[in-house]
């Protein structure tokens, strides 16, 4: 070899020299001096425990408890180490024959494998597992009992807000985003419980637990050297009153439709009720599966979180909206009146209002009072028709972005999934509506809350913020802190969204217009005694499809409103489908609300105006004979109306 090669040899032999040397001190220290690795991995009979973290407790505004945590046991099985044990004895415990024994063991293989420990028996009732606590000396060979973490609701409400928790799927645990969790993991579904889950399900801990060759259990591995604590999970504080949300569930029973009540300081959502309403705890425990299919096959929906999900035409709720564009174009003063007769006519078809007496549209203030239709479809009117748009089109353009600002046609991002937009036609949908042809006269009903405009009661008691603050408001949500959290999660419900520059003075019209409704108008079901109530009742048309044919059904009621009128502190929005006028029940049900929010009682006169409301059911006669909600309900202990006027009069 020449003299040339004999360095770059030397140095190859040294570099592989070294190599060696690292690689056998590594494995003297790894398998001499730090012997607690080779004792793990020579550990053929140790057993790993996964430890679940108590997931969050959620709290109201008032630190009450709303969503706490039980313990419930899921009966664990290890496929490879089940041996000789009474099959028969452990399926009469579990009442279940031997067919479904070898099935669970069949599925527990597939999901898990044969040494990985599954659940064969989740959520074990207390019947169930006091007589398997008894006999587990009998199936120690497989079987273990496992403590599981459940939620539990102790005031029963809130169900379609706090959302419930249930097995990760298999489809699940193939996404990206969910690479953390594993098979027989609990997680959140819906509601609170998704949005946060991150921040609700804390961090697993981890048991190594030696057993002997006969399967027993000899404690911890290394006294628990290589063990790791479960971490919790953090908790959230609420804007929501947990006693105003019950009384809220407790007057739309039997009734369908929605409650959104705001703090318009905040945009802290104080409550939010979806009719009907459900226990909670009806989604815990053994029987969990049971009652979600009972409920998701229940023709009232009850899962449908109609607050945010559904859609209604808003009715004469919108009139003030239609007010506020009319005054900040300029199109109209204040003292703008209109000479109404009964109806509206101008489009070639009559329009009716409730009112036919002279002057009852003479102004902006007399005609919100009276909700004269033909007054507000006139100013929509003119707001499309405005010469200095150059057209129909651009008018209608130019309303939509007011619409649009106002908080309508769009999600407003709360942190519950599954938020609705509701709709805010553009021209684009005008024009296929109409093909092209259209005018003011086509859409005129937008004017008073009909045609081609659906909003959420979410959206309408933003609105109520929105004008209640005179021009600005704070994104809707439930979440106002999180324990000991400092990441910008909750950043956006802090910001302050204005209305671009629409006029204190327009705004102070419509307010007082909005105060003369309750006053001496439409809605003068909602007065409370020393505090001045703004607010505007409306009737939804509402027509479904029967055999084919569209027909026009009971309409529904509506109102929204504010309270007091100078430094608000509620804003809300009541539906109450196929109920007839606001004032029939919309308006009792946010007077009940109001007052009790702002001065924490109610007063004797009200029993018969709640007890009319407890007692009344609005549900349709086909769906609620098919409904489940009451049968489940009573199995929870649901209080008659009786029981519950006790609780707040005395």
């Amino acid at each position: 070899m020449s003299v040339y090669h004999q360095p770059r040899k030397r140095v190859i032999i040294l570099i592989i020299t070294a190599l060696v040397l690292i690689i056998t001190a590594r494995l003297l220290f790894l398998q001499v001096i730090e012997k607690k690795y080779v004792r793990l991995a020579d550990a053929n009979a140790v057993v790993r425990k996964i430890v679940y973290p108590s997931r969050g407790i959620i709290f109201d505004r008032q630190n009450r408890s709303i969503l706490s945590n039980d313990i419930l046991y899921d009966l664990v099985v290890t496929p490879a180490a089940v041996k000789k044990i009474d099959t028969a004895y452990l399926c009469n415990i579990l009442q279940i024959d031997k067919a479904e024994f070898r099935s669970r063991i069949a599925d527990a293989v597939k999901k898990n494998g044969r040494v990985r420990p599954s659940v064969f028996a989740g959520l074990l009732s207390a019947t169930t597992y006091s007589r398997l606590q008894e006999s587990m000396y009998l199936f120690q060979s497989g079987f273990e009992l496992v403590p599981r973490p459940i939620r539990s609701y102790p005031y029963k409400a809130a169900a379609n807000i706090l959302g419930y928790i249930g097995e990760i799927s298999p489809a699940m645990l193939k996404m990206s985003a969910y690479e953390d969790y594993q098979s027989g993991d609990y997680i959140g579904l819906t509601g609170l419980e998704k949005t946060y889950e991150a921040v609700l399900m804390g961090q697993r801990g981890t048991q190594y637990i030696l057993k002997d060759n006969l399967n027993r259990p000899q404690g911890a591995l290394e006294n628990g050297e290589f063990d790791t604590a479960a971490i919790a999970g953090k908790n959230l504080r609420l804007s929501l009153d947990i006693e105003l949300q019950v009384l809220g569930e407790r007057l739309m029973r039997n009734k369908v439709g929605s409650i959104v009540a705001i703090d318009p300081q905040t945009g802290g959502i104080l409550a939010m009720v979806s009719g009907p309403v459900f226990d909670p705890n009806l989604l815990t425990g053994s029987s969990r599966t049971r009652n979600v299919g009972k409920l998701f096959s229940d023709p009232t929906e009850p899962f449908l979180n109609r607050g945010i999900q559904a859609t209604y035409q808003p009715g004469s709720a919108m009139k003030p909206l239609t007010a506020l564009v009319a005054l900040d174009e300029g199109l109209i003063t204040p003292g703008f009146g209109y000479p109404c007769h009964g109806a509206y006519t101008s489009c070639g078809h009559v329009v009716k209002c409730l009112h036919s007496e002279a002057g009852h549209a003479a102004n902006l203030r007399v005609a919100m009072a009276h909700s004269c239709n033909a007054y507000f479809i006139h100013l929509y009117r003119m707001e499309v028709d405005a010469d200095k748009w150059g057209g129909v089109k651009k008018g209608h353009t130019r309303w939509r972005e007011y619409m649009t600002r106002f908080g309508l046609g769009h999600k407003l991002g709360v942190d519950i999934p599954g938020e609705n937009g509701g709709i805010v036609a553009d021209t684009t949908v005008l024009n296929r509506l109409y093909r092209g042809q259209w005018n003011s006269c086509s859409e005129l009903y937008v004017g008073m809350g009909q045609g081609q405009v659906a909003v959420t009661p979410l959206q309408m008691a933003n609105v109520m913020c929105m004008i209640a603050n005179r021009g600005y408001y704070y994104l809707p949500h439930l979440v106002q802190s999180i324990d000991n959290d400092h990441s910008d999660l909750l950043m956006k419900y802090k910001e302050k969204h204005a209305i671009g520059n629409v006029s204190d003075t327009a705004y102070r019209s419509v307010i007082y217009g909005m105060e003369d409704v309750i006053e001496h108008g439409t809605g003068r079901g909602a007065q409370i005694a020393g505090i001045a109530v703004c607010g505007k009742t409306g009737t939804a048309q509402n027509r479904g499809r029967i055999n084919g044919k569209v027909v026009d059904l009971e309409d529904h009621s509506v109102f929204v409103a504010f309270a007091p009128r100078d430094n608000p502190r509620i804003a809300i929005a009541v539906i109450v489908e196929n109920a007839g006028t606001g004032a029939r029940f919309a308006v009792p049900i946010a007077n009940l609300m109001m007052e009790k929010y702002l001065k924490d009682t109610l007063p004797a006169s009200k029993i018969a105006i709640m007890q009319r409301m407890l007692e009344s059911s609005t549900i349709p006669a086909e769906k609620q004979g098919n409904s489940k909600i009451d049968s489940l309900n009573t199995t929870t202990g649901a209080l008659t109306a009786a029981d519950i006027l006790k609780q707040y009069f005395h």
